[in-house]
């Protein structure tokens, strides 16, 4: 039984509060579809994205093999490395409902390279290769960090959603229910009284 005293203010007030209640679940329940909707596009965009990785994949391992056959391992571990410039890595981020999300490039720019020990056109194809791996791995990387961003808020939504539909707007439906029963005993006795009073 609700504690709170039948009056019509109190019937108001907590008709409002189910108003305003009712107007988060409206708006939690649009948020989970919005997020649904970029989950849906960031999926297609992380198998597209991952598709190509796993071809440059078997192109760098194929240009390896090619490199390795040629100078052998010991000899292609000496091979300099790609300096890079000081930031290779550009990000961008936009919010939707409260979410980061991020998209990422890498981009060696004018990338330099040490003077080559027994360079060789497979050598070249081999770092070449490994260079655009390194390259598609860097959206790969944005996308996966979105999906669990947008994942990880679609079920606090949805958990919310929940909670306002299955237990709390029912709980304030019985409570208004209960009190409005009990505010229409008090005024049917009120009623009675005076009804005696003017006969007396």
């Amino acid at each position: 039984m609700n504690d709170t005293s039948p009056t019509r203010s109190a019937v108001i007030e907590m008709k409002d509060e189910r108003r305003a209640m009712h107007e988060g679940y409206v708006f939690l329940d649009e948020k989970c579809l919005l997020l649904a909707g970029e989950i849906m596009r960031q999926l297609q965009q992380h198998a597209r994205l991952q598709a190509e990785l796993l071809a440059l994949c078997d192109t760098a391992a194929a240009a390896l093999q090619d490199a390795v056959a040629r100078h052998g391992l010991q000899d292609l571990s000496i091979h300099p490395a790609t300096r890079l410039p000081p930031a290779p890595l550009r990000t961008e981020a936009r919010s939707l409902m409260g979410v980061q999300l991020q998209s990422a490039a890498w981009d060696a720019g004018e990338a330099t390279h040490g003077a080559p020990v027994m360079s060789s056109p497979e050598a070249k194809a081999c770092r070449q290769a490994f260079a655009r791996l390194v390259a598609a791995a860097a959206p790969l990387a944005a996308v996966s960090g979105n999906l669990e961003r947008l994942s990880l808020e679609y079920r606090r939504s949805v958990r919310r959603a929940r909670a306002l539909q299955d237990v709390m707007l029912p709980e304030l439906d019985r409570d208004i229910a209960d009190v409005e029963g009990r505010l229409e005993e008090l005024e049917q006795e009120d009623a009675i009284w005076m009804r005696r009073g003017i006969r007396a």
